[in-house]
């Protein structure tokens, strides 16, 4: 298997740091709001992808490609951890890709904000 499926270690400490903003929809926030959020996406990979805890931002290498399945993935639609009655959660809604001709192995989750120096930094790997 090339990838083990894991939290990205860089992702625990980018928590405690405020990188990632979790709250529905995309944008930002200030120190009194939370703003709408950061947006994440999806993307799929290839067996011969090495993904682990240690994957610390998107790349394209060995990211599947095909018919119907554009680079960078899916954009994940994120529920509003306020509105669930559940604090410290996040749970996003399903992601397909409709007439896609791909075969994928793995995935990874990533917030893909363009902040400087903070863009596309891994969430969770995911081995399929």
């Amino acid at each position: 298997m090339a990838h083990s499926q894991a939290v990205a270690t860089s992702f625990k400490s980018e928590l405690l740091q405020g990188i990632h903003n979790f709250h529905n929809g995309s944008g930002g926030g200030t120190t009194t709001t939370t703003g709408t959020g950061n947006t994440f996406k999806i993307a799929l990979y290839t067996s011969s992808s090495t993904m682990s805890a240690s994957t610390t931002a998107y790349t394209t290498t060995n990211e599947v490609s095909g018919t119907n399945y554009s680079a960078g993935g899916n954009t994940l639609t994120n529920v509003d951890p306020s509105t669930s009655g559940t604090t410290a959660l996040t749970d996003f809604a399903d992601s397909t890709w409709s007439d896609a001709t791909i075969t994928a192995n793995g995935a990874l989750i990533y917030n893909s904000s363009t902040t400087a120096g903070w863009a596309n930094r891994a969430v969770a790997v995911l081995a399929f």
